[in-house]
């Protein structure tokens, strides 16, 4: 669904911060926070936040894709949030 480091990547190719991506989900910062250490997240908020980022831009790699995954790249056209 998203891993933890899948998280931290999207957010990084989006620039945004946990305050940003708490801020567009209604998430705490903690919570992200605590996910991207390698906690637990409930499902409906994986789900949550996977469409966020897919609705800014990024795209989820699957392992065993052509690039390789699991990852994430950015969207062709996508400019910095």
């Amino acid at each position: 669904m998203l891993s933890s480091a899948q998280c931290r990547a999207a957010r990084a190719l989006l620039n945004w911060t946990q305050g940003d991506l708490s801020e567009r989900t209604s998430i705490s910062a903690v919570s992200i926070r605590a996910f991207e250490k390698g906690g637990e997240m409930r499902n409906n908020n994986l789900k949550l936040l996977r469409l966020t980022f897919e609705t800014a831009g990024i795209q989820f790699l699957d392992e065993g894709s052509a690039a390789g995954g699991p990852g994430v790249a950015l969207r062709k056209g996508v400019a910095d949030s």
